[in-house]
C-alpha cells in the first residue's frame, strides 16, 4: 500500500495545519541556554515563547536537569503526555537511532529541521502513521502559519 506517503508532509498548506495542530512539543536534540546562538536552542526558545509546550529531550548535556525553565527528559518513551510533535534537531545519519522512540512516542508530527534529510526514517514514521515534514525550519513555518491565518 502506497498510502504512507500521505504522510509525508510538503505542501505549504499540509506544513502550516501541522503547526497549528500541535501544542506539545518536543525537542530531540535541544541545545542548552549556552549555546543559545544555535537553532538547536533559538528555535525553541522562539516556539515557547510563541505558547508552545516545549519538552527538552537532550542528546548531549548530562549535567542538564532544565533547559527553557524546563524539566529535562532523556528518553522520548517517557513524555507523558505524549507530545504532538517530535522536532528533530540530529544529523540524518544519527535519526535512524531514535526512530523506534519516536514512534513509541506516539506523536502526530515528527519534524526534522532545515537540512535534515532521511528518508528511510521518513518512511517508516509515515508507515507507522505519523506525518513527517523534512528540511523545514519550524520557526519560519511558525512564522508563515500565522500569516496564512
Amino acid at each position: 500500500m502506497d498510502d504512507w506517503r500521505n504522510n509525508i508532509i510538503n505542501d505549504r498548506q499540509g506544513i502550516a495545519a501541522a503547526v497549528v495542530a500541535c501544542k506539545r512539543i518536543a525537542v530531540l536534540g535541544v541545545k542548552t541556554e549556552a549555546q543559545r546562538d544555535q537553532p538547536a536552542f533559538y528555535v525553541a526558545e522562539y516556539m515557547a515563547d510563541a505558547g508552545y509546550d516545549i519538552v527538552p529531550v537532550p542528546v548531549y548535556y548530562p549535567e542538564a536537569r532544565e533547559i527553557l525553565g524546563r524539566q529535562v527528559v532523556r528518553d522520548l518513551r517517557d513524555i507523558a503526555p505524549p507530545p504532538d510533535m517530535i522536532n528533530v534537531f540530529r544529523r540524518p545519519a544519527d535519526i535512524d537511532q531514535h526512530v523506534d522512540a519516536m514512534i513509541a512516542a506516539t506523536p502526530k508530527v515528527v519534524w526534522f529541521q532545515l537540512g535534515i534529510r532521511n528518508d528511510a526514517a521518513a518512511e517508516k514514521l509515515a508507515r507507522a502513521g505519523i506525518k513527517v515534514v523534512q528540511d523545514r525550519c519550524l520557526m519560519v513555518e511558525h512564522r508563515h502559519a500565522l500569516t496564512a491565518q
